[in-house]
């Protein structure tokens, strides 16, 4: 047995664990819709988005859940953030002023150099595989929720008065849907954000008259 000295230490001595390093889990699920909103959710790897979130995978797991469970928190996030224009419009008095909110706030959020071209919840499920067959649902389930929630608003105009009593309230929510799934479609083809305003102009005068 080897005795020290009191007061010095062995250089065997064993070191104390080090604590694991923090994240910002709010930060990081910002950075991992950036990445699924880029390059689509087949896109996007497990390296991509934790490189851009600055973790490992085990702090992915832990925080987050699969890949999948991930892009669900990043589509929550998206629709209170980004998107939160759309729910916003909804609460305008007027028919055409609601539309007219959606389709000049999907032309503003293609204006800001902060955000990626499009919209995530059309580009992060193109090209989706069988093997991702669950997300083409999650967002073809949420666009089918935004639209129930603008037919509702337009049948709502239709028993104040506000739209024609024989106007199609399922028709226009479709109609307006349209609109803005194309114009995220052509704002990540590269359409300028003055490009898009056109598109709004030229789809609003086509809303029916009272």
């Amino acid at each position: 047995m080897i005795y020290l000295p009191i007061g010095m230490k062995s250089e065997t001595a064993i070191a104390q664990p080090g604590r694991p390093r923090e994240f910002d889990p709010d930060a990081a699920l910002e950075r991992a819709m950036h990445v699924f909103w880029t390059k689509g959710y087949e896109g996007a790897s497990l390296s991509d988005l934790t490189r851009a979130m600055c973790i490992n995978r085990p702090s992915l797991y832990a925080a987050f859940g699969n890949k999948e469970q991930l892009f669900r928190k990043v589509l929550d996030r998206y629709v209170d953030g980004p998107l939160a224009y759309f729910g916003k419009a909804l609460t305008a008095p007027k028919a055409r002023d609601v539309v007219e909110q959606m389709f000049f706030g999907a032309a503003r959020m293609a204006s800001d150099p902060r955000l990626p071209a499009g919209c995530l919840m059309v580009q992060g499920a193109l090209a989706c595989g069988d093997a991702a067959g669950s997300v083409r649902k999650e967002t073809a389930g949420r666009r089918a929720t935004s639209e129930v929630a603008l037919r509702r608003r337009f049948q709502r105009a239709k028993r104040e008065g506000d739209l024609a009593k024989n106007a199609d309230a399922a028709e226009l929510a479709r109609y307006v849907m349209t609109v803005l799934q194309g114009m995220a479609v052509q704002g990540a083809d590269g359409a300028t954000p003055d490009q898009l305003r056109r598109v709004a102009q030229v789809a609003l005068r086509a809303w029916p008259k009272r």
